[in-house]
């Protein structure tokens, strides 16, 4: 048990959020753009539409759900993604600034755009 908040394991922070539009930087799927379906936080990996796609069998279940063959994305590591500025339409690096009334927003490195919707 942790004396103190310090030494707790710290929860990770992502620079993507569900929704966003990342592109992949390296493996066999590098320069591929999709939407960020859903985030492992605690495995830190991110799963992007289109992207990572793998078979997967399927037995049938009840009356309703037909088996076979289903193409699936499977996750990524969050380093090999990038996300893209809805702005300038580029992949850049994610900044936190503080707006006046106080919200912290994520902000484009490149052209400096709001990335929060």
């Amino acid at each position: 048990m942790p004396k103190d908040k310090s030494e707790a394991k710290a929860k990770p922070k992502l620079n993507v959020r569900k929704g966003d539009t990342v592109m992949v930087l390296s493996g066999k799927h590098r320069g591929r753009r999709g939407k960020v379906i859903r985030i492992e936080i605690d495995k830190r990996r991110v799963v992007v539409e289109g992207v990572n796609i793998a078979k997967k069998h399927m037995r049938p279940r009840g009356k309703v759900m037909q088996g076979g063959i289903v193409d699936q994305e499977q996750p990524l590591p969050r380093d090999k993604v990038m996300l893209v500025c809805p702005r300038c339409s580029k992949p850049s690096r994610v900044g936190r600034t503080r707006l006046e009334d106080g919200r912290l927003v994520r902000t484009c490195h490149r052209c400096g755009e709001v990335v929060d919707r």
